[in-house]
């Protein structure tokens, strides 16, 4: 069915004329019309079969003169409104009788819209209007849209039969207008009720349907009646109004049925669905009408408004139920747990199948769109065909067309169901249709299958959540299960699975098309079509392997890349170091290596990708070509236009899904790697479980009480009671009487191990006494740490048991809002974990705030001072993504946690490690002595600081991982004298070092200083340039809404350029020129081919006399005189050749694009690691750390990988439209008017979508990012978050982030169906507007059948790319921030590496004597900032041993920088033997110098290469530093020695070790002077009294500059430097400035006395 127009040519002459040859018509002889059998009805028409010539039509026309317009016409001798026969057999009347339910709709529903509409002007809750279906609502869309068709259809036949007639008869198109119009003000009307929720007014519908359904059955009874049947086109229409009536009457009496709104006494009251009375649900896909859901229409306000101001996680909303990952993640769960049976529980169950019960329907129903959309993608061609080969006969027929028979009844004249095909208008409409519905449908099925795909992937981050959340420790700490796997698990696996679902209806569609496609071209060109599809079938394993090879590639590059990265953010973590030891370029060429490797496998990759490309331009060129050749052999002619763009249009359609193939074929196989690693990953072990740690929900205690805990790993039963006779209490509280007893956790004969079943710790008996603080001591390494998590169930228990003690039930007392839960555990782990959130958050964790215990949380952890340095208070973000804290700030924040948790027992792993001795004191005296005890709660304690031994009341010593002793400090003084005493040689030590303690806070100042020197200088940079920072910020700060409308639709033409110009010019030109000369090849090979084609029905234009055109046709094997008759053979080697250049063209392009992206991506790389290399270090205070690294990590990743391709298909799409639009303009000018129009339509399209496009591509990315870190951290803090027992809220968290980033994905991906669709509609009217421009022009003659043919196939093609030229544009944007942003630190100031004086004159010796004079020295951080150091000066005799010493911010390790040149020395100079710093090379001068930092900075590599990554010591050398930093017995033991591994960070050190490490770094290297800025912090006491002796001996001869943040450290030091706010304040020897009673030496050593 079509619209049926019908062509001018064919117009009927008067019946009258051929009244002689009039064949009676059958009438039916039943009843009174029995004599109709003989003599015809004088009203009634008979049937007529009459022959006239098209060419009398316009005469017998013009001698009607102008016709009156009348209902029922008003031919001669007869009157339409005769009605002797009975008003029925009166066709017009039946006519006219169908138009009155039309009348009576329209009559009725036009008031209550009219009303209704006004009352609902403010329509402020919108998705209230979209909630409610009624029964059946999309069957009735369906149905609707199918009537509205058919009455376009009844419209055109009326409309052409009417062109028939002597004069008009309105009554044949009138009733069908009436008919289109009632049906669409049906469904508006519709609409309304349904969303004002009123369906009594439906029963107009329902009164409409059932009086249409009658009229119409009327007709068609007439019809049978009178032997009209299917040839006759009105019949068959009339047979499907009947049907859709009757199916439309159904409809609402089903809703009648089931709503009860009439007829019935009580009607059913409905709810709107449980999401929508939740307002934030913003995603309404499934909630609006069908016509809504096919456009995206829903879309509009967001998109639009995206112009207006940017769209935020608010205006996205949550999610409707049932797109929720929980929802998903039951449906998955489900689905996999029923696979596992009684009989075979082990069994593990298939993931697929699981997938498969869980997401099949929606799978399928997407398939069923998908092969509509396909099947309706071969019209096509088809229409194409059609039109050309009807548009040629009526070139050659117009003067010699065949007489027509013209059949009539009811006096009107019917027309054939044949005749429809043939009109080249109603197959232009049909074609304009088709290619409507073909896109709708597959919009939609893209649409299900990524929601689906989306859905999946919520369920699976759940699964693999809640396995992470059961996972064995000791397949963390083994490597078994890296944190590296679970971030690949989450990131790349599942996107995998999705991607791969959202490619699966491709899997059985493409087939199917393949075949279609291939049966379509053997129809049109018998078997030398199938020659060319052969070409492509061949090729397409060429295109597999080029995928997998791809594939290859991409994985290779990512182990590069992944090396680099890891090498790069070492650097940067340790930037400090390697530019005092001027190593920076050893490491540096280290990454460039790396990414010389990365280039490589990145030149292949680029390499196949433009073969890919290739392929996927040539194979088309080459299919047509091999076709054309072989019909040529076969036929010895050249094809005809309809035969020749038919088959151009199969293959453009043929091609798609084999280049997609391997694309799925590939995906389908990354799936299944996928799916079997989580298999793997789902089965692996899981912690020894039991009713204390059930994973799936945190068990309150009386629940816990019901279950007796009888499994493996640990079992906490009834406390054993026994007696402790030698068990003194120290006397500094009294006991309760049931806390003699009374034990909260007891280890026996335990045996414990990390996996691979060697033993960790042996032979353990301890207990933990309840209520008491109980101390567990013993050297670096000896099990300590291993003992708390055996204890907490974390390590795999070869023999023993754990037993924890179930609370006395009068212990279940309430404090405020807190209640005591002892199956829960507060623990503070050695290694701070802290979460990305506030640093309130992390304290808090979970629990409800209460101010007062949170304030004194706070000040037992001496936090407060910390806190008020940050720019949010405690609100600011800490944490991987937040403000790096150091390590001590990070340790204090983790013990308040564990303070502030009101849980009976609290483990503390070493909590004063990272802490200085004052900080050390007040935790132990406020937070662990007063608050935690004052509670009477279990606290046990790991420490190195055996000072704090007389607060113990037990205590548990290890060594080598078994108990050495356990007893009070007592038991231990009688029985143990020997380790008694080495304790109080150290205890003794300590103590004096408590005494002399001179500074407040040593460390924890530094620290704090670190911090505000940060903000101080963020601040004065964001004063100084607000150009380089993030540009998403400063639009924000933009108050002016039309500057951001401004600035969100521009392209950024400007950094498009910086990377073209990064690429290289001369790329950039041949990338231009063979771009250009491929399109304008391909064009002239498609001209070539319709000027050939056309030659067949060669036409020549011959202007008659009275300037009329007339066309003569001549056949082709005669020649006109005074025209060239070309012969096929030169037509065909034209056609070869052109052929050959195209696809040599297509080879040099796709080459180009892809080695221009290198040049560009190796060219920006370079620079960027340069200049941040080379960067002042005030550069890395003022950045943050992760800011640095995405520049190398995604921003590099996308300037390598996704800027080529996005461009190479931007360039390649917007030439495609622009020739296809050009070509179509050339051959019909009349197209132009109809593009302007058009245009302007893409124009808007394009600018909303892009903007809004950009939003929600970075809503997606800045959703993804917390999510991905939550997995992570969840990983990383395992044992924190089960001995809390807060797995459940964890899980809460992560089902909330998914579905944010999910919400995210889902309007990203309904923007981008909201564009397509849009497009797709644009390009359908391009093709209506070229097919109505090539017929109309075809009147005049001017293009020629295969002219035609050729702006139709180009006019096709423009549906394809339309969108892809918007996608791309708005893709390119996006990725070329990331060239912006690595443009921003193109920009920063290297340091001056340079110096005025030549390293060659500077002697090989320098510093020989180590004499440093410093002048009148004023240092600051930053030109823009006050100066730190003021005037200082001061001479350090060759071999003294000087301290510095000095409050917080007083400017001692400013002068340490300074030394090296590493701050900005305005005025004055440091002179070291003889030389002026400043004017020496940096390289030089940091090569000379040694120091140890506080921090100690180990790299991944060997020990060898930690200590000299230069390579220029001895075996001999290393060894003699090693034996001096205490380390050579343990490197011995080593695997490997000197060549053991160093894992990243020296992580498997302990923080003891590292330091040692770095003190024998600073050995190796032999120079006379040595700073030391507080070296000694995180080593345990005996080693440090063997440093400092060791420091004294081996640096005899040389100067040492000590940064003194202990007192005692300088007390022996030959000169002593005190230091007020950059000045010089006392300057002498120590004994002399303590002499001094009034001096700020002498306060600082007194205060602590």
């Amino acid at each position: 069915m079509g619209d049926c127009y019908y062509n001018y040519y064919m117009t009927a002459s008067r019946a009258k004329a051929n009244a002689n040859m009039c064949i009676v018509a059958r009438a039916p002889p039943t009843g009174a019309h029995a004599h109709a059998a003989s003599t015809p009805p004088r009203g009634s028409k008979w049937k007529c079969s009459h022959f006239s010539k098209a060419a009398d039509t316009p005469n017998r026309r013009r001698q009607s003169g102008a016709m009156a317009l009348s209902f029922c016409g008003n031919d001669k001798n007869k009157s339409g409104y005769n009605v002797d026969d009975g008003v029925l057999n009166n066709g017009c009347f039946v006519d006219a009788l169908n138009l009155v339910p039309h009348v009576f709709l329209l009559f009725i529903t036009f008031p209550i819209l009219f009303i209704g509409w006004g009352s609902q002007s403010s329509k402020v809750q919108i998705h209230h209007n979209t909630w409610l279906h009624f029964p059946g609502h999309n069957l009735r869309w369906i149905l609707t849209f199918s009537l509205l068709f058919v009455h376009v259809c009844e419209f055109a036949e009326g409309v052409v039969s009417n062109k028939m007639m002597d004069t008009n008869h309105l009554h044949l198109f009138v009733p069908a207008f009436m008919g289109f119009v009632a049906a669409t003000t049906s469904v508006v009307y519709y609409h309304n009720i349904e969303t004002s929720n009123f369906p009594k007014l439906l029963l107009v519908l329902f009164i409409y349907w059932v009086l249409a359904f009658i009229t119409k059955s009327i007709k068609l009874w007439k019809f049978v009646a009178y032997k009209v049947g299917t040839p006759q086109l009105r019949f068959c229409i009339t047979l499907l109004l009947v049907l859709l009536y009757g199916l439309l009457m159904a409809v609402e009496i089903n809703v009648i049925r089931i709503r009860k709104y009439v007829f019935f006494a009580n009607p059913q009251k409905v709810k709107p669905p449980e999401d929508l009375q939740d307002l934030g649900v913003r995603f309404l896909q499934p909630f609006v009408n069908l016509l809504s859901k096919a456009t995206y229409w829903w879309m509009n306000p967001l998109i639009i408004g995206a112009h207006k101001r940017p769209i935020e996680l608010k205006k996205i909303g949550k999610l409707p139920i049932a797109m929720r990952a929980l929802t998903n993640y039951l449906r998955l769960k489900d689905a996999y747990e029923d696979q596992r049976t009684a009989e075979n529980p082990e069994r593990a169950p298939s993931i697929w199948r699981s997938m498969y019960r869980a997401f099949g329907r929606p799978i399928l129903l997407s398939s069923t769109f998908r092969y509509l959309a396909d099947l309706l993608g071969f019209a096509g061609p088809l229409c194409i065909s059609g039109i050309v080969k009807n548009l040629t006969q009526e070139e050659g027929g117009a003067a010699a067309a065949s007489d027509k028979i013209r059949e009539r009844y009811f006096g009107v004249h019917f027309m054939l169901s044949t005749e429809l095909l043939q009109n080249p208008s109603v197959l232009a409409v049909l074609l304009f249709l088709a290619l409507v519905l073909q896109r709708t449908f597959l919009q939609a099925s893209y649409y299900v299958t990524i929601e689906t795909g989306i859905n999946l992937r919520g369920a699976l981050l759940a699964m693999i959540y809640n396995k992470i959340l059961r996972l064995s420790t000791s397949n963390m700490s083994m490597g078994e299960m890296t944190l590296g796997q679970i971030n690949n698990l989450v990131a790349i696996e599942t996107n995998q699975l999705m991607w791969f679902l959202f490619l699966c209806p491709n899997l059985w569609a493409m087939p199917v098309q393949i075949v279609m496609g291939v049966i379509l071209l053997y129809y049109l060109l018998d078997w030398s079509a199938l020659v060319g599809a052969s070409v492509i079938v061949l090729l397409a394993p060429v295109q597999y392997l080029i995928a997998t090879k791809l594939a290859d590639m991409q994985k290779s590059t990512l182990e590069h890349s992944t090396d680099r990265l890891k090498k790069t953010s070492e650097i940067l973590k340790g930037i400090k170091l390697l530019k005092l030891y001027a190593w920076e370029n050893i490491f540096c060429d280290s990454v460039e290596e790396t990414r010389g490797k990365e280039l490589t496998s990145l030149k292949t990759f680029a390499f196949y990708t433009s073969m890919s490309i290739f392929m996927n331009a040539a194979i088309p060129i080459a299919a047509v070509l091999a076709t054309f050749v072989m019909h040529y052999f076969i036929t010895n002619t050249g094809p005809s236009p309809e035969e020749a763009f038919a088959t151009l249009a199969l293959f453009n359609i043929l091609v798609t899904p084999l280049f997609l193939l391997s694309t799925v074929v590939r995906f389908a196989v990354k799936a299944l790697v996928s799916v079997q690693k989580l298999g793997e990953f789902l089965q692996s072990d899981e912690i020894g479980d039991d009713t204390w740690r059930n994973g799936d929900m945190s068990v309150p205690s009386e629940a816990a009480k019901k279950h007796p805990a009888a499994t493996k790993a640990i079992n906490r039963k009834q406390p054993l009671r026994y007696q402790m006779d030698n068990y003194e209490q120290p006397s500094r509280r009294p006991m309760r009487p049931s806390e003699t007893e009374d034990v909260a956790v007891k280890v026996s004969n335990g045996c414990f191990t990390w996996g691979s079943n060697l033993s960790t710790l042996t032979d353990i008996n301890i207990r933990i006494p309840t209520g008491q603080l109980t101390m567990i001591v013993g050297q670096v390494g000896c099990g300590k740490s291993s003992l708390l998590l055996a204890m907490l169930g974390e390590m795999q228990s070869i023999s023993g048991r754990v037993h924890w003690s179930k609370p006395p039930d009068g212990e279940m007392f309430y404090q405020g809002t807190f209640s005591k839960n002892r199956y829960s555990v507060a623990y503070a782990t050695q290694k701070s974990w802290l979460l990305n959130a506030t640093v309130e958050d992390n304290i808090t964790f979970g629990s409800p705030f209460n101010k007062q215990r949170y304030k004194a949380v706070i000040d037992a952890c001496s936090l407060q001072l910390d806190i008020d340095l940050l720019p949010f208070g405690d609100q600011t973000e800490i944490g991987e993504r937040g403000i790096n804290l150091s390590g001590g700030q990070r340790q204090r924040i983790c013990v308040a946690r564990a303070l502030y948790q009101n849980t009976n027992i609290v483990f503390l792993d070493d909590p004063f490690s990272a802490l200085d001795i004052h900080l050390s004191d007040h935790l132990m005296q406020d937070g662990i002595l007063k608050f935690l005890q004052d509670d009477k709660r279990t606290v046990v304690l790991v420490t190195h600081k055996l000072q704090y031994l007389i607060h113990a009341d037990w205590i548990i010593a290890m060594k080598d991982g078994s108990v050495l002793r356990e007893g009070t400090l007592k038991d231990i003084q009688t029985h143990d004298v020997e380790l008694y005493d080495h304790w109080k040689t150290l205890m003794n030590r300590q103590d004096q070092e408590l005494e002399k303690d001179m500074e407040q806070d040593s460390q924890t100042t530094l620290e704090r200083k670190t911090l505000r020197r940060a903000f101080y200088s963020r601040e004065a940079k964001n004063q100084a340039d607000d150009e380089d920072e993030e540009e998403e910020e400063e639009e924000e700060e933009e108050d002016n809404l039309s500057t951001i409308t401004n600035r969100r639709s521009k392209v950024p033409w400007k950094v498009c350029l910086c990377y073209l110009s990064s690429g290289g010019f001369f790329m950039v030109f041949l990338m231009m020129s063979s771009k250009l000369l491929k399109h304008s090849v391909i064009v002239a090979i498609d001209y070539w081919l319709a000027i050939w084609t056309s030659n067949h029905t060669n036409q020549t234009m011959v202007v008659g006399p009275n300037g009329t055109c007339q066309s003569h046709v001549v056949s082709s094997n005669t020649t006109l005189p005074g025209t060239v008759k070309l012969e096929d053979s030169f037509y065909l080697t034209v056609f070869m050749i052109l052929c050959a250049a195209g696809i040599t063209l297509c080879l040099i392009t796709s080459l180009t694009v892809e080695f221009l992206g290198l040049s560009a991506a190796t060219n920006l790389h370079h620079n960027l690691l340069n200049k941040i290399i080379h960067a002042p270090l005030r550069f890395f205070d003022i950045t943050p750390l992760g800011q640095i690294l995405n520049r190398f990590s995604a921003d590099t990743n996308i300037i390598d990988q996704h800027i080529p391709p996005t461009l190479e298909s931007l360039t390649r799409s917007t030439l495609l439209c622009l020739s296809a639009i050009g070509v179509i303009s050339s051959i019909t000018h009349t197209f132009i008017i109809a593009l302007v129009p058009l245009a302007v339509a893409f124009y808007f399209i394009q600018k909303y979508f892009r903007v809004a496009s950009k939003d929600l591509q970075d809503l997606d990315d800045s959703t993804q990012l917390p999510l991905l870190c939550h997995f992570s951290e969840t990983a990383e803090g395992l044992t924190t978050i089960r001995a809390f027992r807060h797995e459940a809220r964890f899980k809460q968290r992560m089902l909330e982030l998914t579905d944010t980033n999910n919400t995210a994905y889902l309007f990203l991906s309904a923007a981008n169906r909201w564009l397509e669709v849009r497009t797709d509609y644009l390009g359908a009217v391009i093709v209506l507007a070229a097919a109505g421009a090539s017929i109309w022009g075809l009147d005049c003659g001017q293009p020629s059948g295969g002219e035609v043919g050729l702006a139709l196939t180009y006019a096709l093609t423009v549906t394809n790319y339309l969108n892809w030229v918007v996608r791309n544009l708005a893709d390119l944007e996006v990725q070329m921030a990331a060239v912006k942003k690595v443009n921003s630190f193109l920009s920063t100031e290297s340091e001056n590496y340079e110096g005025s004086m030549d390293s060659s004159q500077v002697p090989e010796t320098w510093p020989q004597d180590g004499e440093i004079k410093i002048q009148d020295l004023c240092v600051r951080y930053d030109a823009l900032l006050k100066p730190v150091l003021k005037h200082v000066n001061a001479y350090i005799q060759p071999g003294q041993k000087v301290g510095i010493c000095g409050r917080t911010g007083s400017g001692k390790s400013s002068l340490s920088l300074a030394f090296f040149n590493m701050v900005d020395i305005s005025e004055g100079k440091i002179v070291i033997d003889g030389i002026d710093i400043c004017k020496l090379p940096l390289q030089t001068l940091r090569s000379r110098l040694s120091i140890i930092l506080q921090d100690p900075i180990l790299f991944s590599g060997s020990i060898r290469f930690n200590l000299d990554p230069e390579r220029t010591c001895n075996d001999e050398r290393l060894w003699e530093a090693l034996e001096i930093a205490q380390l050579k017995n343990m490197v011995k033991a080593l695997p490997g020695g000197l060549d053991a591994v160093v894992t990243e960070g020296g992580e498997n050190f302990s923080v003891g070790q590292r330091q040692l490490f770095c003190l024998a770094r600073a050995f190796v290297r032999k120079s006379s002077i040595l700073i030391m800025d507080e070296a000694t912090a995180s080593i345990d006491m005996a080693t440090e009294n063997i440093l400092q002796k060791v420091v004294m001996t081996a640096f005899a001869d040389r100067t040492v500059v000590t940064i003194a943040h202990r007192v005692h450290t300088i007390l022996t030091a030959d000169l002593v430097i005190v230091m007020k706010r950059g000045n010089i304040l006392e300057y002498g020897k120590p004994e002399t400035l303590l002499e001094q009673e009034d001096g700020m030496f002498a306060s600082f050593v007194k205060a602590d006395m």
